[in-house]
């Protein structure tokens, strides 16, 4: 649950970045398009990819194929990368099973073809750790189902409704392979037909800040860690973008501290807790030089 702070927080950068938006719409999306291999590479990575970040770029951007690498991790890549740019290329696609399917078969081409574009079937039962996906002779309904509350429920906050989606999807677990990569598209997909940038899930802290949420969903129902979690990250993704469109200069958190005099592991702190305007790229926090660390809240 995140509070009515928050949701301001959120409304107003909002605002802001649909301004940005309206003025230079191109600008927005060479700043996502820039951002596909960290996306790709996060995502892949939560599955345990060995790729690198920049095996990744290598692979989408120059289409440079990586050496000692499984040829399923090259089309993992490739094939997450396209389904993302079909995102972007239309991103207000109604989300329903025909939707899913088709990013579903994209993704699996020339890895697993036999199930690309459908949902589990017969005795086709998946676990994940502790947990058993849904029996395969109940998937179709439940996507249903599930597709049906997020496309007439309308009273709920947005980031709720993602939040629970995702729990609910991965819960579920409709696919016999590529749940994690469809579910992460999805919710950017979700956010993008609000009227917001995507985002990234982290892999490097998955096991505390991703994992553990689905448990707390599966044991009490609560998909509240996700909320928060989206929210944190949709901030840093709208500060990304604001800085790159409106900043004359872009340096590393780091640098900045030393500036503006802050200790550099409380500039880090601030940067994850997003009470200043910092975003990743390329793994490292960055924030817009100009910025001047106000008086409240920054000391």
């Amino acid at each position: 649950m995140i509070n009515a702070v928050t949701k301001n927080r959120i409304s107003s950068l909002k605002k802001q970045y649909q301004l940005l938006f309206e003025k230079s719409p191109g600008a927005v999306r060479e700043i996502t398009m820039a951002e596909l291999p960290e996306m790709v590479y996060n995502s892949n990575a939560i599955e345990n990819s060995t790729l690198s970040l920049k095996e990744t770029s290598d692979i989408i951007m120059l289409d440079k194929i990586a050496k000692d690498h499984d040829i399923r991790e090259i089309y993992e890549a490739k094939n997450l990368a396209e389904v993302m740019v079909d995102l972007l290329d239309n991103p207000q696609r109604q989300i329903s099973n025909s939707a899913m399917l088709s990013m579903h078969r994209t993704l699996l081409t020339k890895i697993q073809d036999d199930i690309a574009g459908r949902y589990r079937q017969g005795k086709e039962w998946v676990r994940i750790g502790a947990h058993v996906g849904a029996n395969p002779d109940f998937v179709p309904g439940l996507m249903q189902a599930l597709i049906e509350n997020w496309n007439t429920e309308a009273d709920t906050y947005f980031l709720n409704k993602i939040a629970y989606f995702h729990a609910e999807f991965e819960t579920i677990h409709p696919f016999v392979d590529g749940n994690g990569r469809i579910g992460r598209v999805l919710i950017n997909q979700q956010l993008v037909q609000c009227g917001y940038p995507p985002i990234i899930i982290q892999n490097k802290s998955k096991h505390t800040d991703y994992y553990p949420l689905f448990d707390e969903y599966r044991l009490d129902g609560s998909h509240d860690g996700f909320t928060e979690l989206f929210a944190l990250l949709l901030i840093e993704s709208l500060h990304k973008r604001i800085a790159r469109l409106t900043a004359p200069k872009i340096i590393l958190v780091s640098d900045w501290a030393k500036v503006n005099n802050i200790a550099g592991n409380s500039a880090a702190n601030k940067a994850a807790r997003q009470t200043i305007p910092a975003f990743r790229l390329n793994e490292k926090w960055m924030i817009a030089a100009d910025y001047k660390p106000q008086q409240k809240g920054i000391n």
